[in-house]
């Protein structure tokens, strides 16, 4: 039963598809996260790993999670009050995450088919998740 309004029209804009998939992204950039850490110690103990490039990888990755912390809460906070600010913010953030997946995808020291796989999954996350931060924008400025 739909409850009338009092003479104020009020439309939700939030994006559920969005605030679904920021959830889903969240959730795959704990695997995502565990994974590669295995994967860069598993380099290291099987593959001669220079020791002068394993600290720019694991550093890449530990900012990548710094960065998707604050990049996550803006996503979820400006989708859910409507703001245009923090949706915008978190899509800035997004291109700093894209670039340090491309880093891991394609130039740190040695890169496994499983690398290629979960970067792959996780740049097309952020592609889905950009076009839908743009449209929810677009969206809440009209």
């Amino acid at each position: 039963m739909a409850v009338p309004s009092r003479g104020r029209t009020s439309e939700i804009l939030s994006s559920l598809p969005l605030h679904i998939l920021l959830y889903v992204n969240m959730v795959y950039y704990i695997f995502y996260f565990l994974a590669t850490l295995a994967m860069i110690i598993y380099k290291s103990q099987v593959f001669s790993y220079p020791d002068e490039f394993l600290a720019p990888d694991l550093a890449v990755l530990f900012l990548m999670a710094i960065l998707e912390v604050p990049r996550l809460y803006l996503g979820f906070k400006g989708n859910l009050t409507e703001a245009e600010a923090p949706l915008g913010l978190s899509l800035g953030l997004t291109v700093g995450s894209v670039l340090l997946c491309v880093y891991l995808l394609l130039w740190q020291s040695y890169v496994l088919w499983a690398d290629v796989l979960l970067n792959a999954v996780l740049l097309a996350a952020y592609g889905l998740e950009s076009g839908l931060k743009v449209t929810a924008i677009a969206a809440f400025v009209s």
